[in-house]
């Protein structure tokens, strides 16, 4: 039971966190569920397709199949199935109707794919350790990216010129902070090691910023 909970808790903690930061007007929690249950459904697809990519790195060297693996195989392709699960969601629907409902809604979406995926990480490992580990980095590193993934979208949902760039930044920046967290891990080079952990942390700070900046210009 404990593990459940351990591999549960950090994302009920992170989804209550946004939903409470949107001051003004709280979205509504049935499509924040929706959100949640399409970040599930949608991890599925993802694993078989990167089942089937992650072949076309065998025989890469250590760091150039870190790269593959982090880049290619689990960021363009998680990030991808969030991206069209997000955009499916609330792009026409009418309770987006303000810039921070694009992190609230993709925040939803993320953590719902992280917790089935931290249930088969802490469950398969039937670990304490990876529970709590993940708890600090996997777990708000897939918040943060839907941080970010909601900030574009909703510049791009508001802005009268340059929706298209928004859009495309929606996916291409948390992709590639995706894929620059896996790739440190994934490298096992010390150096990129020892520089995860600053890295997480301007993570941190930058989704920070990002949704205090849409909080002050909410009406």
């Amino acid at each position: 039971m404990y593990l459940l909970l351990l591999a549960l808790a950090p994302a009920l903690i992170l989804m209550m966190y946004v939903y409470f930061r949107d001051k003004y007007e709280k979205e509504p929690v049935k499509l924040i569920l929706k959100g949640i249950l399409l970040g599930a459904v949608i991890i599925f697809p993802v694993g078989l397709i990167e089942n089937y990519i992650i072949g076309f790195g065998t025989g890469l060297d250590t760091i150039p199949k870190a790269a593959f693996d982090g880049f290619l195989v689990a960021g363009a392709t998680e990030e991808a199935f969030k991206y069209f699960a997000v955009f499916i969601l609330i792009w026409r629907n009418r309770n987006f109707n303000e810039k921070f409902d694009g992190i609230v809604y993709a925040v939803s979406v993320a953590l719902g794919f992280a917790t089935i995926e931290n249930l088969f990480y802490v469950f398969s490992n039937n670990s304490l350790q990876v529970g709590l580990l993940r708890a600090f980095t996997a777990v708000p590193g897939h918040a943060i990216f839907g941080v970010v993934m909601g900030f574009y979208l909703g510049m791009a949902r508001f802005s009268v010129n340059g929706k298209g760039k928004w859009l495309l930044r929606a996916f291409t920046v948390p992709w590639l902070l995706h894929g620059l967290y896996d790739f440190m891990i994934m490298s096992g080079h010390p150096v990129l090691l020892l520089t995860f952990i600053p890295f997480l942390i301007f993570m941190y700070r930058y989704g920070l910023k990002r949704m205090r900046e849409f909080n002050e210009q909410s009406i």
